[in-house]
């Protein structure tokens, strides 16, 4: 069973970080993963480095400028993830834009994620109808999960499809706007978490963008199983370095 599916299932609501890899410096990649996961974090997102981020808020496009001016790569994210699972147990996820994975080669970096122990991908940009037509046959062969995000503008109908194409997670966007830290969510949003509670759908929700602390962190989840926290996150790296991530994870969901 995909490590995602396994952890979905699990009681209690999900905590889930997402990083740059190779920030705040080069080597970080895997000793922030170990000490994510140390500090009971649920899943990982790694964020691959791209060098026009359109969807992300400042915070995530200049810290995957800096990745990038460092010298990360698709191929040295794999090289640094080579053994991974010699230590790391929870469900790690790579999460950025399709052209790095299309010029990589998409069989070939399906192949990577597979031999590394990636348990699924997540890429805004790639449309359902083009995953279903062109690549869901490869994803499928080297069991990896692919997780489709939802809007507050996606119609009901378009959920529905999200849905039934859906194994792992539904990743629900809480606004239109790109990424970022919030203080709280408004009256809009938890009207918009509510529609998605009433639809009753197959597979659970996790909630990006937004998420920033324990309130909100609590808000995201009254509905849905889990949250996402980048933004904040990553601010938290740049001020304070990968030595106190436990400060963090704390400060949003005590560790059991």
């Amino acid at each position: 069973m995909n490590r995602i599916t396994k952890k979905l299932r699990e009681d209690g609501k999900l905590l889930s970080i997402y990083f740059t890899a190779g920030y705040p410096e080069l080597e970080d990649t895997v000793p922030i993963i170990k000490a994510l996961e140390r500090n009971g974090v649920d899943m990982i997102e790694i964020g691959l480095p791209f060098s026009d981020p359109l969807a992300d808020g400042p915070t995530i496009q200049e810290s995957s400028t800096a990745a990038l001016r460092k010298g990360m790569s698709t191929e040295l994210l794999f090289e640094q993830l080579e053994g991974i699972r010699d230590s790391v147990k929870i469900p790690l996820i790579i999460m950025g834009y399709f052209n790095p994975v299309l010029q990589y080669g998409v069989e070939a970096f399906c192949s990577r994620c597979a031999d590394i122990g990636i348990d699924g991908l997540i890429l805004p940009d790639l449309p359902l109808d083009v995953y279903q037509e062109e690549y869901e046959a490869i994803f499928k062969k080297y069991g990896l999960q692919n997780m489709f995000l939802i809007t507050p503008q996606t119609s009901d109908e378009r959920i529905q499809q999200i849905d039934e194409a859906s194994e792992g997670f539904i990743y629900m966007v809480s606004s239109a706007s790109t990424t970022g830290a919030q203080t709280g969510f408004g009256t809009e949003q938890q009207q918009y978490f509510e529609r998605i509670a009433r639809m009753q759908l197959e597979h659970p929700q996790i909630v990006g963008f937004g998420i920033s602390n324990a309130e909100t962190f609590e808000q995201a989840t009254r509905k849905a199983k889990g949250a996402i926290i980048g933004s904040a996150f990553i601010k938290f790296l740049t001020k304070e370095g990968k030595e106190h991530i436990d400060q963090f994870i704390k400060s949003i969901k005590i560790p059991v």
